[in-house]
């Protein structure tokens, strides 16, 4: 039987796209066979939503008959308190949820477009450190990207097509993003 996890992103209706591919290879990379789904009802609609522990306790009482895993996977946004937030969150559904369910919450830096830019080649001008440290990624480096390889008329501006591409190349995005490894680390745990 697979291990069913859900996926909770500040914002479904783009982030899906980026992060069930990736996590999905993250569960492979751990050896769990895992059924990977995003949370779309409800719709947090930001950070801010996605950060309040009613909202996430409100998805924690509404699934955790049939999800084993909850993530929290929300960006950055170069905000340096993001990780005690989620830390905080971390605590009270640990607290909150039955034993044998499990709640994490990792933030990508800066948006979880970086984490789907990991996984490709990308232009020799473009310095990784930068890409990473930027505050608007998804403007300045992945819509370039999408644009260049001809699918940002695809559904999500080409972030399904261009995130499962990345996925395959997964032990990439690790080795380029030390909080996706983090968090792989965290589950196998």
């Amino acid at each position: 039987m697979s291990y069913r996890v859900l996926v909770i992103p500040e914002d479904f209706r783009k982030d899906q796209y980026v992060l069930e591919p990736i996590i999905t290879k993250m569960f492979e990379a751990i050896g769990r066979k895992a059924k990977v789904l995003v949370c779309r009802d409800p719709l947090l609609g930001g950070v801010d939503q996605a950060l309040r522990w009613e909202r996430v306790q409100e998805i924690l009482l509404r699934y955790q008959a049939m999800i084993e895993c909850f993530l929290l996977l929300v960006d950055r946004d170069g905000k340096p308190g993001r990780r005690e937030a989620l830390d905080r969150l971390e605590s009270l559904a640990s607290a909150a949820l039955p034993p044998r369910k499990r709640f994490l919450a990792e933030n990508a830096w800066q948006e979880v477009e970086v984490w789907l830019l990991a996984g490709h080649d990308l232009p020799s001008e473009w310095a990784w450190k930068a890409v990473r440290a930027h505050e608007n990624p998804k403007e300045q480096y992945y819509q370039p990207l999408a644009e260049e390889r001809g699918v940002l008329q695809e559904p999500a501006e080409g972030r399904g097509i261009l995130a499962r591409e990345a996925a395959s190349r997964y032990s990439r995005i690790r080795s380029l993003c030390p909080e996706v490894a983090d968090l792989e680390r965290r589950l196998g745990a």
